[in-house]
């Protein structure tokens, strides 16, 4: 009988719908624990879905501070993110419903991910799942 441990659990996927532009104090703790499991070496998503996906527009989170104690702004924490591996996802619905064809998307946007990969990774017993 193997009594060795099974080896940790590595991937997260972030799941924002709430988090939105329009009520910046929804917006900074995904990042946080983002860059938090990124920097524990967890393989991290973060699919935006809804409104969410505002943030994901050029200038939208330069806008939006990190919290009254901080110089940074939201941007600065998605950069440092995206700099720790964490990926950036889209709904390709919330795309279509609230991003204009015109706008441009930050450089850290990863692309398009619609509601199978997000379920496939919540049916994945490797993955786990925080929603915010």
């Amino acid at each position: 009988m193997d009594l060795a441990p099974s080896p940790p659990l590595k991937k997260l996927v972030i799941l924002l719908h709430a988090a939105r532009p329009d009520q910046p104090d929804t917006c900074q703790m995904p990042f946080v624990y983002a860059m938090t499991a990124a920097a524990m070496e967890v393989e991290v998503e973060m699919h935006f879905t809804g409104q969410s996906v505002r943030l994901l527009i050029e200038g939208v989170s330069r806008d939006i501070p990190s919290g009254a104690q901080q110089q940074k702004t939201l941007y600065d924490n998605m950069q440092d993110a995206a700099q720790l591996g964490v990926r950036f996802l889209a709904c390709s619905m919330a795309l279509q419903e609230h991003v204009g064809a015109d706008e441009v998307k930050i450089a850290e946007f990863g692309g398009a991910a619609g509601a199978a990969t997000l379920i496939m990774r919540s049916l994945d017993p490797e993955w786990r799942m925080l929603n915010f």
